[in-house]
């Protein structure tokens, strides 16, 4: 999943890999800006793990810091999966063999439960939302957590796989199914991005009281 950054840092990061180990000042030739702002898309790109710093010594002169893209840098720069996930997902829902194409598919929900909810050990509903948040925001999830009516939401502010739910809304049900899997409760999608809503809302169902119908 691709970290969520600015057209410009992208740009940058794109420059400063054409460029190799760089200096702020070739930098600064390159990209045409002061290296007031080279220094602070540095700072925020080193921040996010996608530029790292180094000292050169050369000679008897003094050493320098040179300026690298690091290997999740390089992911970043080369993570553009979408077209494949669609030629993918469209290929799979094209499997005429229900059997064949449901075994897939489960695979492929527990594969995903297995990638997110390996750090969500929480006993309660409210310390493993925490925690598959986490898992999702570090992945370049754009998620939050909010309350309505004493239920906790789960809310997606950008559609991961909008391009796949354009097509077909199975993959809406696939992602509300591994985090039902990964939270141990049942969930509401109340929103989706597909149907136009600005967002996607996962709802905690309510929990039948004991001897209710």
């Amino acid at each position: 999943m691709r970290i969520l950054v600015e057209h410009g840092d992208e740009q940058f990061l794109q420059q400063m890999h054409q460029l190799g180990h760089c200096s702020i000042q070739e930098l600064c030739d390159a990209s045409h800006v002061t290296a007031t702002a080279v220094r602070q898309r540095l700072n925020r790109l080193q921040s996010l793990g996608l530029v790292s710093r180094e000292t050169v010594r050369q000679g008897r002169g003094r050493p320098h810091h040179a300026y690298v893209v690091t290997e999740s840098g390089l992911r970043q720069l080369g993570d553009n999966y979408s077209e494949l996930a669609l030629l993918l997902w469209t290929e799979l829902r094209r499997i005429e063999d229900t059997q064949v194409r449901e075994t897939v598919v489960n695979r492929l929900r527990d594969a995903f439960a297995r990638r997110y909810g390996a750090e969500v050990t929480g006993q309660t509903l409210a310390e493993r939302l925490e925690q598959l948040r986490g898992a999702l925001s570090q992945r370049g999830f754009h998620v939050e957590l909010d309350m309505r009516n004493g239920l906790p939401i789960l809310r997606e502010n950008n559609c991961p796989y909008h391009d796949l739910a354009a097509i077909d809304n199975g993959i809406c049900a696939l992602e509300q199914q591994v985090f039902e899997r990964i939270l141990g409760v049942p969930l509401v999608l109340a929103q989706c991005s597909r149907d136009g809503d600005r967002c996607c809302e996962f709802h905690a169902k309510p929990v039948p009281a004991p001897g209710g119908n």
